[in-house]
Parts: C-alpha cells; sequence; structure tokens
C-alpha cells in the first residue's frame, strides 16, 4: 500500500515539517535523528517488540534492561536508575508517592511543573509553597534559595520531603548542594525534577548534576537534551533515605504496561554516546555558543539569560535563552519572525523571552546559524528600541490556598466564563504552556489580576492551558 493513498492527517503534517528543512531548536534531543546512528534509524519498525523471551520486562527486569539500566545508573552517578517511558511525568509521580502518604505534605517551589501539581493531586499531598526568586528584567522566576528553603523546613517540621526544578527552562539552577545540606540537616529527602538536566553529568563547564550534589532522588527527561526520543526519561536514585520498595510499586502503577522497547533502546543508546563521546561534543557544543555570543554585538537589542547576566545563580551554558525586550517585539512575535522568515523553530517564547533548546546533535554550523538570523532580525527592526512598558514584569502566582488537593480531585464543578471567575476556586491548572508553570493551581482563589495576566497572554500569542471556550475556567 502506497502511504500516500493513506487519510493521515498527523502523519502528513509531520512529514510536511520535516521536508521543509525546519532548523529546530526544540525538543526532542536527537534533533529529528541528527544525533542517533543511522543503523537505528534504519531499523525502528523492527525494534518494536513486546516482552518475549529474552528482551526482560521493564517491571521485572531481570536480564538486558536490567544491564541496562545498571549500564546508565553507573554513567549518570546513581545507586540505582530506572527506564521511564511515561517521560519524567511518572517518574515525579513515583517520587512524590513514594515519599509521602495521604494527607502528608510537601515543600515545593511555586515555580514547579504542572505533572508536580498533578502528582499532588493523585497522592492526595498537599503543598507547601515556597517562593523562587524573581528577576523583573527578564520577567522571569530564576531559583530558590537555601535560607528561604531553610526557613519553610523550620515552619513546616512534619512535611515528608521537598521536591524542587532544576534547572529551569531557561537554564537557571539553583544552589543543589548547599540546599541538599540544608534539607538533610532536617533529616529529610530531597527530590529533583532534573527534566531539563540529564547531560550535566558530562562536562564540568556545565552546573554540577543532582546526583552529584547530594539529592536523593531525580528525573532527566533524557528526551529533552540527550539524543533519545520522546518519552524517554531517566529516574536515578542514590541514597539510602528513599523506600525503594515503594518507589519500584509506584512506578508499576504509573508506567504503561505495554513499555515500548524503541523508547528503551534509545535511552541505552544515548547513555552509551554520553559515556563515550559526551565531553567531547558537550566541549563543542558550549565553546560553539560561547563564540557566537562573544561575536554578538553589544548593541544588539538581544540580551542573552546566562552567567553574565544572572549572577545569583548558575546557568546552563548549553541553553540559549535571550530576552526580546530591547526590540519592541515579545517573545512571540520573535518566535513567530523567526520562524516565518528563517525557517527556524524555537522551543518556547513568552511575552518578554524565547528559549533555544541545543544538544550535541547541534553542529557549529547550525549553532551560527541561529545567531545570524538573530542579528538580521534585529537590524530589522530599527525602529523599535524601547521598553515595552505596557507588558507587566511581575509575578503572577497566586497564593491563596482555600481547599485542599485531596478535597478538590472530588469536588463538583463548573465552567464559567473568565470575568467571573475571580474570587472562586480553581478546579484544575491554569498554567502557560509552553513551559507549563502554573499561575492558578487547584483549590487557590483565582484573582482579577491573575484573569488579566492570562489575558495578556493570549493577546500577545501565547497558549495558556487550564481554559476552554472563549477563557472559561474550571472551577
Amino acid at each position: 500500500m502506497l502511504i500516500n493513498a493513506l487519510n493521515a492527517p498527523l502523519y502528513n503534517t509531520l512529514k510536511e515539517y520535516y521536508t521543509k528543512g525546519t532548523v529546530p531548536f526544540h525538543v526532542p534531543g536527537h534533533k529529528m535523528g541528527r544525533g542517533l546512528p543511522e543503523e537505528f534509524l534504519k531499523c525502528l519498525a523492527t525494534l518494536d517488540i513486546t516482552e518475549i523471551p529474552g528482551m526482560d520486562d521493564l517491571h521485572h527486569p531481570a536480564g538486558v534492561i536490567k544491564q541496562a539500566q545498571e549500564l546508565a545508573a553507573e554513567a549518570f552517578g546513581s545507586e540505582r536508575t530506572f527506564f521511564l517511558i511515561n517521560g519524567s511525568t511518572c517518574g515525579i509521580y513515583a517520587m512524590i508517592s513514594s515519599m509521602c502518604k495521604p494527607g502528608d505534605s510537601i515543600i515545593v517551589a511555586r515555580d514547579c511543573h504542572r505533572s508536580v501539581i498533578n502528582g499532588m493531586l493523585l497522592a492526595g499531598v498537599s503543598p507547601v509553597f515556597i517562593m523562587p526568586e524573581f528577576d523583573s528584567r527578564f520577567g522571569i522566576t530564576t531559583a530558590i534559595t537555601p535560607d528561604s528553603l531553610e526557613k519553610a523546613l523550620l515552619a513546616n517540621p512534619g512535611a515528608a520531603g521537598v521536591l524542587l526544578t532544576r534547572p529551569s527552562y531557561y537554564g537557571i539552577c539553583c544552589d543543589i548542594e548547599k540546599i541538599a545540606a540544608v534539607v538533610h540537616s532536617h533529616n529529610k529527602i530531597l527530590a529533583v525534577d532534573e527534566a531539563h538536566g540529564s547531560h550535566f553529568r558530562f562536562n564540568d563547564a556545565l552546573p554540577i548534576c543532582a546526583m552529584d550534589a547530594g539529592a536523593d532522588m531525580c528525573v532527566q527527561s533524557a528526551h529533552k537534551t540527550l539524543p533519545a526520543f520522546t518519552q524517554g526519561a531517566y529516574l536515578h536514585v542514590k541514597s539510602g533515605r528513599v523506600d525503594m520498595e515503594k518507589l519500584e510499586y509506584y512506578l508499576s502503577v504509573y508506567q504503561t504496561s505495554s513499555p515500548s522497547y524503541v523508547i528503551m533502546a534509545s535511552l541505552d543508546i544515548a547513555r552509551g554516546i554520553m559515556q563515550m563521546e559526551g565531553s567531547v561534543l558537550l566541549k563543542g557544543l558550549v565553546d560553539s555558543i560561547a563564540e557566537n555570543k562573544a561575536a554578538f554585538s553589544r548593541n544588539e537589542a538581544f540580551t542573552f539569560i546566562d552567567n553574565n547576566t544572572i549572577r545569583e545563580f548558575s546557568t546552563d551554558a548549553a541553553r540559549i535563552a535571550i530576552n526580546t525586550e530591547n526590540t519592541g517585539i515579545t517573545g512571540y512575535e520573535t518566535e513567530i519572525e523567526l520562524r516565518r522568515t528563517y525557517n527556524l523553530q524555537v522551543e518556547m517564547s513568552d511575552l518578554f523571552n524565547i528559549v533555544c533548546i541545543t544538544t550535541i546533535a547541534d553542529t557549529p554550523e547550525v549553532i551560527s546559524y541561529l545567531f545570524e538570523s538573530l542579528k538580521k532580525l534585529d537590524s530589522s527592526y530599527p525602529g523599535f528600541r524601547h521598553h515595552r512598558s505596557g507588558c507587566l514584569k511581575q509575578s503572577f502566582y497566586s497564593h491563596d490556598q482555600q481547599m485542599e488537593y485531596r478535597e478538590v480531585i472530588k469536588a463538583e464543578s463548573e465552567w464559567v466564563v473568565s470575568d467571573k471567575a475571580a474570587g472562586r476556586i480553581s478546579k484544575g491548572i491554569i498554567a502557560p504552556y509552553p513551559p507549563g508553570i502554573p499561575v492558578v493551581c487547584p483549590g487557590e482563589v483565582i484573582s482579577p489580576e491573575v484573569i488579566a495576566h492570562v489575558g495578556s497572554i493570549i493577546q500577545a500569542g501565547g497558549n495558556v492551558n487550564g481554559l476552554k471556550d472563549n477563557l472559561k475556567i474550571n472551577v
């Protein structure tokens, strides 16, 4: 059968994107296959099998999967590593459920990913939110400080543990070594959502990874920054504080009973590539980014979010996060223009910034093309050298928690138009996506300021999850 004769709109759209030759500065990290061995790509369909004799079982590994996970543990500096084929999301669910029992509380950064919120909902766990620092220059949260965490632990001695996100979507990292020391001084477990940091351990120019810094367990989305397929991730453990029996039980609950051998094989291959060549390839990537940044004129309107502009925290030298405000156009508009004029697709944009994900699959030529495109784009907007003072740059998070998660998940709800939602309790998550950081969490009161902020994002061209038909909100 000829594939062109099939009515397959998704396949056709994917093929069209590929054939256009778009330059991807987005996940997955294999960059449309460039970072994976050709031999592997040619035989994908033949590798898509099931738990037949000799192929082991992800939920009870005793053979080749066990061997592959042990090799990964060695490479990533953990005592145990588990393959995740439902993304870091299922690993986050399992970490939360293994740390807590229903009714417990857990200390969480307020700018966590929506999967953390959903994990607490499923586990019947209540959050104790701590606010990260906020950088008003770029309109983004940065990271949690050890002092703020110490205060939260002192105020909440009954909390089951701490779960932090590091790095952020923008590549910003908290001081995880000091934070681990603080958490362990209170005899608590530190779990880390290191979804965007699976490459850290393979080059000294990058921030220290969570396992080497003393975290008890972490998840890493291999598909984001390594040459692995979408949904491929790792869960690493390096601590006697973690209840391994409970963790393995909940992994069997949250992971599919039909695991993809193709995804698992890509996790195995990604580990092998990084273990063998990762240090050299990452050095080439980081050097290429640094050289292009150095050649970028100081008069350009774009400002990089990196160690030169974020002094309080470390940043990922392989992540290209760019503030667009001085161009006079939003991050959303910058993303559209880069795609339309230069056939270049970034990972995400917000009101003030764009984020480009780079990996070892990106050649120096590809990195140079990004910077050349930015220079050309900058020169095409000579009349917009001013700040967009009309855009609000502050932290928009609800703080008024009126209902516990275990009550929210059972509560009846209705959809109301946004201008009638102020003062009501939210049933679900409201989150600009990407990056997926909730501005309203379940059980929180929806404020007029949040409604206005969400409206400004949509008006500027952004996407917000948790809304439907004409800005209706579930309350």
